[in-house]
């Protein structure tokens, strides 16, 4: 049958053959091959590779209307940058959505060589970034070309697999890479003329402060657009995992599953005094212009030095004694304060690498928020906000993460267990510290994989949407006091 005679789906496009679409617009397919229409949804590019890897798609959809903040704020016509891998099953039961950590982005997984052709620049892409991969950890390569940020775990055959799952991973709000942040229009400053390269016509410091609450919400609400309804799971690691435990609270009728990876209950003292330092060295920073700054001017030296100092908390004492020792970068001591010792040099690497990457607005509002995160003032109102949940849980720890300690994950999960949850913990021996999330992906595919494929296979058995609403009790009843406890499984290691 020629392309003239080939049928076509509600965006225009023709269905027959594994052929690249064609213009900017494109669909999501369905297991056959056949396009899935996506209206009000505005898919940038739906492509395929060969019948042997699953179809991948980026796109941008917009939330209409204005949406409430937690702050008590609003927010109006949030555009929400996502991917997808592999497609949607027949019952709609296979999504997976993955939550990405501080500074990651939508690129999960591999993609293609090149960009789409005609890819627009997305509201809010950082000014000079092509490359805005990774979640704590750097990762090099282009955008769309470079493996994705957790590619280990997720891909054709592996743990989160694209043949078998639906994946999608949507840049948070207040991200820089394709969702409304602080680098997009502000439609309250601009009028008729809207210039995107313009401090002033951006919400730049005027973005309104948020919660990991507020970029669940938008999840949700894309999700909605996209007309998916129901998620086997949500994952992710870091601020990623935090995403992932207030979907569980917040939403527990629409997701199965959940996976929390490197993760806490809330933000303590230490934390919010790392971000603190970050977020001083940028605002001091004689370039930040309260916030105004030019794309051609970022404060540069205050985003390189918030970077740095958080790039400590994701080593661990082990992992940095491997990599440099006390060597030197030269043959001998200089007696200088220039970089001498080579963990100087790397955390200077790593800073000013950073800066062409990331938008220091976003990384203040994105800090301030994790700052405000909690699941409840005390472990035992979380056991209360999770009473009788649905909502199963897998949670992973690593022994030399001290941002977020295994201790802080494991009493979660018991708190969880005590809300008579189905909780399963393990700690997983690594010496990366909290990048271990991102570089030990093989370790953690064997829980990985074993989670989501018996919970899968439960849902086909019980119907798709298992997990039902439940009432949340604030208050615990008699009857709450005297129920057992139900035991976290807690493991000592992938090899355990």
């Amino acid at each position: 049958m020629s392309t003239e005679e080939q049928p076509s789906c509600a965006c225009g496009e023709t269905t027959g053959g594994a052929q690249p679409a064609s213009g900017a617009t494109g669909c999501l397919r369905d297991e056959h091959g056949q396009p899935i229409p996506l209206d009000p949804a505005h898919v940038i590019e739906d492509r395929f590779f060969h019948d042997d890897v699953p179809p991948h798609a980026v796109g941008v959809v917009t939330i209409p209307g204005e949406m409430p903040l937690t702050s008590g704020e609003c927010i109006a016509d949030v555009h929400v940058a996502y991917e997808t891998w592999g497609s949607l099953d027949e019952t709609g039961s296979n999504a997976v959505l993955v939550c990405h950590a501080l500074t990651g982005d939508s690129h999960v997984a591999s993609g293609e060589d090149q960009p789409p052709a005609g890819l627009p620049k997305p509201t809010g892409v950082a000014p000079k970034s092509s490359n805005a991969h990774g979640g704590e950890a750097d990762a090099d390569g282009e955008a769309y070309g470079s493996p994705g940020w957790w590619s280990g775990l997720i891909g054709p055959g592996k743990a989160i697999d694209t043949h078998k799952y639906f994946v999608i991973c949507t840049n948070v709000l207040g991200g820089c890479s394709g969702t409304t942040g602080p680098l997009s229009p502000n439609p309250e400053r601009t009028q008729s003329t809207i210039d995107p390269a313009s401090p002033d016509d951006r919400y730049g410091p005027d973005f309104p402060f948020i919660n990991v609450e507020d970029m669940v919400e938008v999840e949700f609400r894309a999700l909605d657009q996209l007309g998916i309804k129901h998620l086997l799971a949500v994952v992710g690691g870091s601020l990623g995992g935090m995403q992932t435990l207030v979907w569980a609270r917040e939403h527990p009728d629409r997701v199965s599953a959940c996976m929390a990876v490197a993760t806490t209950w809330h933000s303590t003292p230490q934390n919010i005094a790392f971000d603190e330092v970050g977020r001083r060295a940028i605002m001091h920073d004689p370039r930040f212009s309260d916030g105004r700054y030019r794309d051609e001017e970022p404060p540069a030296n205050g985003l390189a030095i918030a970077r740095m100092v958080g790039h400590i908390t994701y080593l661990s004492d082990e992992s940095m004694d491997y990599k440099f020792g006390r060597r030197l970068v030269g043959d001998e001591r200089e007696y200088t304060f220039h970089k001498e010792f080579q963990v100087e040099s790397y955390l200077e690497h790593q800073g000013y690498k950073f800066v062409d990457r990331f938008d220091a607005n976003s990384y203040l509002y994105l800090t301030r928020a994790i700052d405000y995160y909690a699941l409840g003032p005390s472990l035992e109102a979380v056991t209360e906000e999770y009473r009788d949940t649905k909502v199963r849980f897998l949670m992973l720890s690593f022994s030399s993460d001290w941002l977020y300690p295994t201790s802080q994950l494991h009493e979660l999960a018991e708190a969880l267990s005590r809300a008579q949850a189905e909780v399963s913990f393990a700690e997983i021996e690594a010496p990366n510290g909290h990048d271990a999330f991102l570089l030990e992906t093989k370790r953690q595919s064997r829980y990985a994989k074993g989670f989501l494929d018996a919970n899968y296979e439960r849902d086909l058995t019980q119907g798709v949407g298992a997990a039902t609403p439940y009432a949340r009790r604030r208050t615990k009843t008699p009857d709450d006091q005297d129920a057992p406890d139900a035991p976290a499984m807690r493991g000592g290691g992938a090899d355990a």
